[in-house]
């Protein structure tokens, strides 16, 4: 028969002189040896094997964490007794909602309980019965706990033990695990808000530049020169459109834009420095071999997506979306420009003024992505692209010859391999 107990979770040292060298090197471990890992998942997995090691015969361990993340609203690091690694799986927002979270333990934990402790007899169904049951009946699991991880100011995570033991764990066994729970808490905080800061800097800053300001690059003036073929693309008569439409469907709207320009950017190495209302800038850098064609392989899975992300609108009825892009290629200042206390890590330079200019253009000429002679000489793609001719851009003394692609949506037949 399952049991179901919630009760107050064992204090540390009340362990009652149950191998007092394993708890003591258990928790010595977890607190000194463990500060050069940075991932949580790879302490969790070495916890398992230590614990096994100890005399504890934990079968099962995992992790439930709320996370802080755009995209995701927490994930689960499952290790299993023998995996060399741990199971990392993200659950998406909304996710808390679901009938199978709302019958578990998890939800019980979240909810103020201080332990879940599910004892499992095969023969019998007898009982009441949370979604995970089955999937710890099928592995041959014996017993289970669930306690929650405590970090500061309130927030409640999850950690889980089980056996396969005959009979479940001892009293001694959930002494020891009870004892690291402290110990757990504060280190899985301290990776979580580890993770939660790269998190931060990534969805703001895009994952290159989080990588440049996490290893010291937080002074003003800061930063690289470096190669770069630069993409800028502008949403067209986006000010009508917020002047006359809601404000959800405008930001409705803007999410949709937005992911279908960037989805490509991001998949192909391009990095996204910011969003410029309804505008964005990116580069792809030179030390890549491959940027200026993988920029283009970006531009022509964007423009599909806007094709269909446009047959949507004009299905319920809705002007489609107009867009700008102006694409160049030269060196660029990467680094921190601001005020003493407010900076942006982003790229300036006359090779970005050139982008801007030829997305400005493309108004003008009414093509919908414009290319600068240098961008497509390095690319190698002038047999593909059409020369519109020598423009005078704001801010250049002398013209320079602007190309666009042959039809006004690039085909992935055009881009050299």
């Amino acid at each position: 028969m399952q049991s179901l107990v919630n009760l107050k979770v064992a204090s540390p040292g009340t362990g009652g002189g149950v191998w007092p060298a394993q708890r003591s090197e258990l928790l010595d471990w977890l607190m000194i040896e463990t500060r050069n890992q940075r991932f949580i998942d790879n302490i969790l997995v070495e916890m398992g094997e230590r614990l096994v090691d100890a005399g504890v015969p934990v079968a099962r361990v995992s992790l439930h964490l709320r996370i802080q993340h755009p995209q995701w609203r927490g994930a689960r690091i499952l290790w299993r007794r023998g995996a060399a690694e741990a199971e990392i799986r993200t659950f998406e927002y909304g996710a808390e909602q679901t009938a199978e979270y709302l019958n578990s333990p998890l939800n019980d934990i979240s909810e103020g309980a201080g332990e879940v402790r599910l004892h499992f007899d095969e023969t019998s169904d007898a009982g009441p019965e949370y979604s995970v049951v089955g999937e710890l009946r099928a592995e041959g699991l014996t017993d289970y706990v669930a306690w929650p991880l405590e970090h500061t100011l309130g927030k409640r995570h999850v950690v889980t033990f089980a056996t396969d033991r005959p009979g479940g764990f001892s009293d001694g066994h959930m002494a020891v695990l009870a004892d690291l729970l402290p110990a757990l808490a504060l280190v899985s905080e301290i990776r979580l808000k580890n993770r939660f800061a790269r998190t931060l800097l990534e969805t703001y800053v895009g994952p290159h530049a989080s990588e440049q300001i996490l290893a010291g690059a937080t002074t003003r003036g800061s930063g690289v020169t470096v190669g770069a073929a630069i993409l800028i693309c502008d949403l067209r008569d986006f000010t009508a459109i917020s002047d006359a439409w809601p404000r959800d469907n405008v930001i409705e709207l803007l999410n949709g834009y937005f992911d279908a320009m960037s989805e490509p950017i991001e998949k192909y190495g391009g990095e996204i420095l910011k969003f410029m209302g309804d505008g964005l800038l990116a580069i792809f850098p030179l030390s890549n071999p491959k940027a200026c064609s993988d920029l283009l392989h970006a531009i022509a899975e964007a423009q599909a997506a806007m094709t269909a992300l446009n047959a949507n609108h004009i299905k319920e009825g809705r002007k489609p979306l107009g867009y700008g892009i102006g694409v160049h290629v030269g060196d660029v200042m990467y680094g921190n420009i601001g005020s003493r206390k407010r900076l942006d890590f982003t790229v300036i330079g006359p090779a970005v003024n050139i982008a801007s200019r030829l997305e400005s253009l493309t108004k003008q000429v009414h093509r919908p992505v414009l290319l600068s002679k240098a961008f497509v000489d390095l690319a190698g793609v002038e047999c593909n692209m059409e020369n519109l001719g020598s423009y005078t851009l704001r801010g250049l003394d002398e013209p320079i010859d602007v190309f666009a692609f042959s039809g006004d949506c690039l085909t992935v037949a055009e881009i050299p391999a």
